[in-house]
């Protein structure tokens, strides 16, 4: 790149300019990136800690649905008469210009569907634990789904980042360097140039001043 800009003051003003700016957006980048890996890694410890209570709400459901399996016969008729949950909602919140989803689930009290005459105490408990997955569950989903994101433009920055702090910023400062090395380098030869000048005119004025002189012997 140095070699392809002429040396000037103009183009120096510039690339300075254009180094100062790559300077910024480094600083800019890396700032970037460190707030999404806080914020990603927060979200990391939240999922670990719901994905832990899903696994033991899980296990008691299931512990409690066998168990009214056993006590009450096979209560396929029941699940199936359970309504769909269609109470979900995506939208959308932004972290430093990045688009992480926000999973809302509407929330219902944990009522049964089904009669209580014909239930007993370990199908509720099952009932009211897989209710409590369900919402544990879009919390999770939105989680994951945010660290994903995260995890994504984390990459993206710090590529960036990385190409301004290896390849930019040092191609600008190798380009400072040549224009300010050869402008100075003019400088001197101007100076040396002029100090030559100024001796041959004192010469000259010496010369016409030892002529004057004889002149004025001579006559």
């Amino acid at each position: 790149m140095a070699e392809n800009v002429f040396p000037t003051k103009g183009n120096l003003i510039a690339v300075k300019r254009s180094l100062d700016l790559a300077k910024l957006g480094y600083d800019l980048m890396d700032r970037k990136r460190n707030i999404l890996i806080r914020e990603m890694m927060g979200l990391i410890d939240t999922a670990s800690k719901v994905q832990g209570e899903i696994n033991d709400t899980y296990n008691r459901a299931y512990i409690a649905l066998q168990k009214a399996n056993i006590t009450m016969g096979v209560i396929n008729e029941i699940a199936s008469e359970q309504p769909l949950e269609n109470g979900v909602h995506i939208s959308s919140r932004s972290v430093m210009g990045v688009e992480i989803p926000v999973v809302t689930l509407e929330k219902h009290p944990a009522k049964p569907y089904y009669s209580l005459s014909g239930s007993n105490s370990l199908l509720d408990d099952a009932y009211i634990s897989f209710h409590r997955v369900k919402e544990l569950t879009a919390a999770l989903a939105e989680i994951e789904n945010s660290v994903y994101r995260l995890a994504t433009s984390v990459r993206k920055t710090q590529r960036r980042a990385n190409a301004l702090r290896n390849i930019i910023i040092p191609r600008f400062e190798s380009t400072v360097k040549f224009i300010s090395e050869a402008l100075e380098e003019k400088e001197r030869e101007e100076f040396s140039r002029q100090k030559m000048i100024g001796k041959t005119k004192e010469r000259k004025k010496l010369e016409e001043t030892a002529r004057d002189s004889r002149r004025s012997h001579a006559s």
